[in-house]
């Protein structure tokens, strides 16, 4: 069933005013409960799901970790589709240092530099450098679809040679350089074998430096509890414990990047430190981090399935490639339903699960049943998981289905899937803090799942690790 759904403060007057439900609890005790309910005795999706069903209510005040001296853990849930779009409104909502939420990470993990991400759209310097991401988009499309290509051939080829000889390959590692390789020649212009340290360690430098970052508003699991909430939830990290890294990757950027480093200082008139640390954020925290969470899910969740959906996918593909010589953007729009199981997997684990917004002024939010009051200053925070398993919007909504954004139906609910910070209908500008890159995500997503699916007649991952279990190649490739 669908539900308009608008930004609108007067979009549905006619609904009800209620008192916001929720508690933030006695000080210090209240958010410290939140935090230990959040990361140990319930889970995040637990946590806000439990909330939402004792105060029958989608949107509702409480806690949000980290809860550590200095970050004032307060927000409003925002939890379906209707409330959750209010956050998309610039007029009323301000995205100053609220990537992550409450807390916002020192600015010496980039440099000194306060790079876009962090930046409210009324900053005049906000533009100019999203901008500059559109331009890096731009240039980038010459060569991102080979590189992409390229990249995880190289990485198919290393899996089929394990599976030959333990009969499993693992592919987190694999995967990471795959996709660091391919960014750093599509967007900085910069081939990482030009030294040898970044090549062999490039991935690990950010992988380090994007978890220090986060830690303090991750959950692990990792570590056995009490020890995750004492030893990562307690307190920031210091950027001083990945500043040699990230001296190296600057350096790296201003050598082997002076390019598009001279372009963001001529044509957006950023400074050079600031350019190569945007430049550092877009490829390492946004596309790098951004793709390291997505594609496992991606690769895992169609590899898996025993439905007979990756049979459905070859058969698509290859009747798609009968005609090609190369797989390309046009090629992927013919794919209905591979994009669909893209956008399926999107709505059901968003890399970025959690998006906030900071009220600018008094002003009503609409859920689909009531209105509530949001005072300025407020904090809100929308967990997609569940904003997009709305039952209200989405038909058996905590049910996995590839089919479900094909047909005209299915593409009127791409309006519903909301994982770039916008609606999947928009175009993303300079005046909105939506994904700048949100429909290379999906293109590249299609190619990955439509190049593997041409190349191998039989595709199986391992039930308990992200690893491939069966790559059987086919005898004729159609793509060359």
């Amino acid at each position: 069933m669908l539900i308009p759904v608008s930004c609108s403060v007067t979009a549905t007057p006619t609904l009800p005013t209620k008192p916001m439900p929720g508690t933030y609890g006695l000080p210090f005790v209240g958010p410290l409960k939140d935090r230990l309910d959040y990361f140990w005795f319930q889970g995040p999706e637990t946590f806000f799901k439990a909330r939402s069903e004792a105060y029958k209510s989608t949107v509702f005040r409480t806690n949000i970790p980290p809860t550590f001296f200095g970050v004032n853990p307060r927000v409003v849930a925002v939890l379906d589709c209707s409330s959750f779009s209010f956050l998309f409104d610039n007029t009323l909502i301000d995205k100053s240092d609220v990537l992550i939420g409450p807390y916002c990470p020192s600015p010496n993990f980039t440099g000194g530099t306060r790079v876009g991400v962090y930046l409210d759209t009324t900053d005049p310097k906000h533009s100019r450098i999203k901008n500059f991401c559109f331009d890096l988009l731009k240039r980038s499309s010459r060569v991102w679809i080979s590189e992409f290509l390229l990249n995880l051939d190289a990485l198919l080829t290393t899996a089929e040679a394990d599976i030959a000889s333990s009969g499993s390959s693992n592919f987190v590692v694999p995967l990471q350089k795959c996709i660091f390789n391919f960014l750093c020649k599509s967007i900085v212009g910069a081939d990482p074998k030009l030294s040898p340290e970044i090549a062999d360690n490039g991935f690990m430098m950010l992988d380090k430096w994007l978890a220090f970052q986060i830690l303090p508003t991750q959950k692990i699991g990792v570590i056995p509890q009490p020890f995750e909430e004492l030893l990562l939830h307690s307190f920031p990290f210091p950027s001083f414990l990945v500043s040699s890294d990230y001296k190296k990757l600057y350096e790296f950027v201003e050598k082997e990047g002076r390019e598009v480093v001279k372009l963001a200082e001529d044509e957006y008139g950023l400074t050079k430190s600031d350019s190569i640390n945007n430049i550092l954020f877009v490829l390492g925290f946004n596309a790098f981090g951004g793709f390291s969470v997505f594609l496992p899910t991606l690769i895992t969740t169609v590899g898996r399935d025993k439905s007979g959906l990756c049979d459905r996918l070859r058969a698509e593909v290859r009747s798609v490639m009968a005609d090609k010589t190369e797989l390309d953007f046009k090629a992927v729009v013919e794919m209905e339903l591979v994009r669909s199981t893209v956008y399926e997997v999107l709505r059901m684990n968003p890399p970025v699960p959690l998006q906030y917004g900071r009220a600018r002024s008094n002003f009503v939010v609409n859920s689909h049943e009531s209105s509530y009051k949001v005072e300025k200053g407020e904090l809100l925070c929308g967990y997609q998981p569940l904003v997009m398993r709305d039952p209200m919007v989405f038909d058996d909504p905590d049910t996995f289905m590839p089919d479900r954004f094909t047909g005209v139906k299915g593409k009127e609910l791409l309006q519903y899937l909301f994982w770039s910070n916008g609606p999947e209908t928009a175009t993303p500008t300079a005046g909105d803090k939506q994904c700048a890159a949100k429909d290379f995500v999906v293109f590249t997503a299609c190619m990955l799942v439509a190049q593997i699916l041409n190349k191998y007649d039989d595709f199986e991952c391992d039930d308990g690790n992200l690893a491939f279990s069966k790559l059987k190649k086919t005898t004729e490739s159609v793509i060359v």
